[in-house]
């Protein structure tokens, strides 16, 4: 393409030009590195165009040079020159944002060998509002600019990271400083989305090595920081854009420093309270899930994170009882179990001893038939984990004491739960949705084969023998054939096709 494009070059039109760079560009991935004969030429050729060229051309070769950013990280003679090139796009409005796109490209794969250029980068960062560049791509640059950060010695880190947020938090400031009478315009210098998303890609892309007992780089500015995100979800908590933007932004904080961030733990934890108490947004409830996450292990945390969750179950579960509840709100559904998830699989014996556990098995109950993807994943995952916990030990405990918790409670709702699972695989979830049912029931046969049977047996006589026109759905064999061919299954994948048979008959 290349050789063809040379040979014409005093006749080409720009057309032509333009669409022989599109064609490599849509190759570029899958040249070899290592080639060293045609790709330098084409490289310099793009690095040589005059600004007099056709903007099209030139879009399209910058967009070239960042598909070849494997080639040039394995020929970095090509970086300082490249990023010259790059910074010159920057500067025309036309072809800021794909300049941005194609150095983030650039920064990700180059990274080891763009420590030296980190102050450059943040000159561009200082100057990003100026180069009209769209959203993303000011996102994605600052994510560039993070991963090299988080590969420099980390006396560096601090300081880098703490000028990359700064730009951030400065114009933040300014919005918090503004009349509360001043509504926010989306997409405006005056949202705060703008800056909380900036903060956590930078957040959620610092990530430098940290050896056991070592202080994390980032740790002393990001509490530096907590004040502006707690004043900032004070400030918006009755806005569920902004809110669920300041939590995200948040959980990439306690992300990057993990449990470096333990003194933030109280008053992060006392503020999400507060403010669910009023607003209910979902997005505590997965903020609480990332804590539970970090510190669920740490036995000093592990009270304070289970009052949180009790906290939260109240206001939660008065806001789902209402009249078609699970059904408006999946997304409360979805973060809550999460939460409960997160619960069972760092501190299953705190869990599994507490209040919650009963209130939340029969909201999974009533949850069972929930036809939303993700809410209903997370109802099952949250089931499936409940009961294969009775199959865990833990060597601080007594060897029986999940499974001696997990039997009283299905002993007394295994029944329901069965029948709730089964009703739900047969009448209202789609099938590629009724796999995650299916694993629960599977726990349950592994915990007690017995109990399985006398409880499936019981809910298949709660299925009619009839439709509404009066046909038969499924005759006392099939039905019989369905609970042996379950009760005798040696794998999920055994039960899962059982019960496919069965929906079968009734669809």
């Amino acid at each position: 393409m290349f050789h063809n494009l040379k040979s014409q070059s005093s006749i080409a039109t720009w057309t032509v030009t333009e669409a022989a760079l599109y064609v490599m560009t849509a190759v570029a991935k899958n040249i070899l590195p290592e080639e060293s004969h045609i790709v330098p030429e084409v490289v310099q050729s793009i690095l040589s165009l005059p600004e007099s060229t056709h903007i099209a051309v030139r879009y399209t070769g910058i967009q070239l040079i960042g598909e070849l950013s494997e080639w040039i990280d394995l020929h970095p003679q090509f970086l300082d020159p490249v990023l010259q090139f790059l910074l010159s796009g920057l500067q025309h409005q036309k072809l800021s944002t794909i300049t941005a796109n194609s150095l983030q490209n650039i920064c990700q794969i180059c990274r080891d060998k763009m420590t030296g250029h980190f102050q450059g980068l943040l000159h561009i960062v200082q100057s990003m509002d100026s180069f009209h560049l769209s959203n993303d791509a000011a996102l994605g640059l600052l994510k560039g600019s993070a991963l090299i950060l988080g590969r420099m010695p980390n006396e560096k880190v601090t300081e880098g990271f703490k000028e990359l947020c700064l730009v951030q938090v400065n114009p933040l400031n300014e919005v918090l400083g503004q009349s509360v009478e001043n509504k926010p315009k989306q997409g405006s210098d005056s949202d705060p989305t703008i800056w909380l998303d900036r903060l956590a890609a930078i957040f959620r892309h610092t990530n430098p090595t940290v050896v056991n007992g070592q202080i994390h780089p980032c740790q002393t500015v990001i509490h530096e920081l907590w004040p502006v995100l707690s004043s900032t979800c004070t400030r918006y908590q009755a806005d569920v854009r902004i809110i669920e933007r300041c939590c995200r932004c948040i959980r990439f904080a306690v992300r990057c420093v993990g449990k470096g961030s333990s003194m933030l733990l109280q008053p992060l934890v006392t503020q999400m309270i507060s403010i669910y108490q009023q607003h209910k947004h979902s997005c505590f409830l997965y903020l609480g899930s990332i804590l539970v996450d970090e510190y669920g292990k740490e036995s000093g945390c592990q009270q304070g994170l289970l009052d949180m969750t009790e906290s939260f179950l109240g206001p939660t579960f008065k806001l789902l009882e209402k009249t078609n509840g699970l059904r408006n709100h999946p997304d409360t559904v979805d973060d809550l179990f999460r939460l409960c998830l997160r619960f069972i699989q760092r501190a299953p014996a705190v869990f599994l001893q507490s209040s919650m556990v009963k209130p939340m098995l029969c909201c999974a109950i009533a949850a069972c038939s929930l036809d939303h993807r993700d809410a209903n994943a997370s109802v099952m995952k949250f089931l499936s984990e409940l009961v294969s916990s009775a199959n865990k030990k833990d060597a601080k405990e007594k060897p029986d004491l999940y499974r001696n918790v997990v039997e009283v409670i299905l002993q007394e709702h295994g029944q329901f739960l069965v029948q709730a699972l089964l009703h739900a695989c047969v009448f209202s979830l789609p099938n590629y949705m009724a796999a995650d049912a299916t694993e629960v029931i599977y726990e349950l046969m592994l915990v007690n084969r017995e109990n399985l049977s006398k409880w499936l047996e019981h809910s298949l006589q709660t299925l009619p023998t009839e439709s509404t026109g009066g046909a038969i759905t499924a005759t006392h064999k099939q039905l019989t054939d369905f609970h042996k061919d379950v009760t005798s299954a040696k794998d999920c994948k055994q039960v899962t096709h059982a019960f496919r048979d069965l929906t079968r008959l009734y669809r």
